[in-house]
């Protein structure tokens, strides 16, 4: 299989596609993500089989087809069922479909496979983070997203900050004072 470059536009829709929450400009290196993420992994064939299935479940996933795209995923972790970034993807498309229990089912088995460490922890922190927000454990949000802020992710750290009810309230007095201004009014004194 030759070397295939996706672009920059494509990697920022796929951005879109599997962190829809991600604030628009905010991407990461794919390739360089999965370059560290196989950096400790032994490249045996079904290892390079399920990179291939893996590629070709995010191209079905870009054309808007999860259903294909979870088989390929599937696929995937039959073919090498230590892989953890398979699992990460799958669950991705999982969330997709609506089914946050096997999304989480997965996120726990990618976390489990790179021992919480990597790009692909962080991916898998960050989304099982979003999942738990969604629904309303708090708690377990926080934890899952100081993982992943810890590993690098910038937009985990964006989420924790929001989260944060100060910050919250500060932004929002931010933007009453600067919508008055684009509105003309005065400033308070």
């Amino acid at each position: 299989m030759e070397n295939q470059h996706i672009s920059n536009h494509d990697k920022a829709v796929l951005t879109r596609i599997f962190n829809p929450n991600l604030p628009y400009g905010d991407t990461y290196d794919e390739d360089e993500q999965l370059e560290e993420a196989f950096e400790e992994e032994i490249e045996t064939a079904e290892v390079l089989e399920a990179k291939r299935l893996e590629v070709e479940g995010v191209k079905a996933a870009e054309s808007g087809n999860v259903d294909s795209a979870l088989d390929l995923f599937s696929q995937a972790i039959t073919m090498a069922p230590n892989h953890a970034s398979s699992y990460n993807n799958r669950a991705q498309a999982l969330r997709l479909k609506g089914d946050n229990t096997g999304a989480l089912a997965d996120l726990d088995k990618a976390i489990q496979l790179c021992e919480g460490h990597g790009k692909v922890a962080c991916q898998a922190y960050t989304q099982r983070g979003l999942i738990k927000r969604l629904q309303e454990d708090d708690c377990g949000a926080k934890e899952d997203l100081t993982h992943a802020a810890h590993l690098g992710g910038q937009f985990a750290k964006h989420l924790l900050v929001a989260m944060n009810p100060y910050a919250a309230l500060c932004n929002q007095m931010l933007a009453d004072v600067m919508g008055r201004l684009r509105a003309g009014e005065e400033q308070m004194d």
